[in-house]
């Protein structure tokens, strides 16, 4: 079997948030799809993300790996990673890594198509429910009187898990920041597992201060509390508080993790499969975590991280955020809490041909 042809394509989404019926963020979340396929005609599909002004630059890194895949046996994810890698003295940061794991998660979902098995059970398949949490829908910038409703929503919809965000816009306010944690965890009592994220807004001694006046409201972890290579600031954190920490989302590559875990920094690791390189690369940071005895979750792209972090002994949950579901036909959807792997062969998943047009 050889890889004959590439396609892609860059698709704008609207940011609504479908979980809870929250307002419509001004704007659009930019996705490069992609397609690869073979002499036998099996097709792969992949996507990545980046967001922002490179996003053409990320749509021609994605074709220039892809081409470099022509060729080749598309079961040697390994080789083919290799040759890309090879191909740029890039390093594994950014747009380059970003572009890899289109490729390499086309690649697993062709793998599966072929062994008519699904991702998950190939990546190791520990389980076939996964727990989930709602993100997105109680983002800092809405309004807290809407976040009081959209928890008790999400609630009733049966989500068991779901995120918040502290480090409120404006200056930090310690008062104003507990106050938020107060009134939605009041909203949805203490039976539901609630992450916050800072998205690296804190500096340590913020994030030590404001996470012990929030430790008595029992979150599930506070994610990205500071910047994610400041391992030992990170370090100094989790110790100082009962809530978890958990970060990694925005490391690129394996290497970072090595570094992450040796320092003790983290009580969870996040991986996102889009900067971590593709599932490849995923599936090599979860094992380090494993080896540390420390649990993983996911970051973004549910309908891909319902197979990995299900396959593993250590997954824990995964993020149930909604921005790239309009990319596909269908998505694994939750029920009680959970999400079923899906038992289609590869990723199970179609692009809509409405959204996603191919030229």
């Amino acid at each position: 079997m050889k890889i004959t042809h590439a396609s892609t394509t860059l698709v704008a989404l609207a940011q609504t948030e479908p979980l809870a019926d929250g307002p419509t963020t001004p704007g659009s979340k930019n996705f490069v799809a992609l397609k690869l396929g073979t002499d036998q005609g099996v097709e792969g599909i992949g996507f990545t993300f980046f967001g922002g002004a490179l996003d053409k630059a990320l749509l021609s890194a994605v074709q220039s790996f892809a081409d470099l895949a022509i060729g080749e046996d598309p079961m040697r994810i390994e080789h083919i990673v290799g040759k890309i890698r090879a191909s740029t003295p890039s390093g594994p940061g950014g747009i380059a890594t970003l572009a890899l794991s289109a490729i390499d998660i086309a690649l697993w979902d062709i793998k599966g198509k072929v062994h008519n098995q699904p991702v998950g059970k190939l990546a190791g398949g520990h389980r076939n429910r996964i727990d989930t949490y709602a993100s997105g829908a109680l983002m800092r910038h809405f309004p807290l009187a809407h976040l009081e409703k959209a928890a008790v929503l999400l609630k009733e919809r049966g989500f068991r898990q779901m995120k918040t965000q502290l480090a409120l816009p404006g200056d930090t306010n310690q008062v104003k920041e507990v106050e938020h944690i107060r009134t939605i965890r009041e909203a949805v009592g203490y039976e539901i597992d609630l992450m916050c994220d800072i998205n690296q807004r804190w500096d340590v001694r913020q994030a030590i201060s404001i996470g012990r006046q929030v430790d008595p409201y029992r979150l599930f972890w506070l994610e990205d509390v500071t910047a994610p290579d400041d391992y030992d600031g990170l370090a100094r954190v989790a110790n100082a508080l009962d809530t978890p920490i958990a970060c990694g989302e925005y490391l690129y590559g394996i290497a970072p993790f090595r570094q992450m875990l040796e320092a003790r920094s983290v009580d969870i690791v996040m991986i996102d499969v889009l900067r971590a390189g593709g599932i490849t690369q995923w599936l090599k940071i979860a094992g380090m975590a494993e080896a540390f005895n420390i649990p993983v979750v996911s970051h973004l792209a549910p309908e891909i991280h319902v197979h990995l972090v299900s396959a593993i002994p250590n997954g824990l949950t995964v993020e149930y955020m909604p921005w790239s579901f309009g990319l596909f036909r269908e998505v694994p959807q939750p029920k009680d809490g959970q999400l079923t792997v899906p038992q289609k062969p590869g990723l199970g998943l179609e692009f809509d041909p409405k959204v996603v047009k191919f030229g």
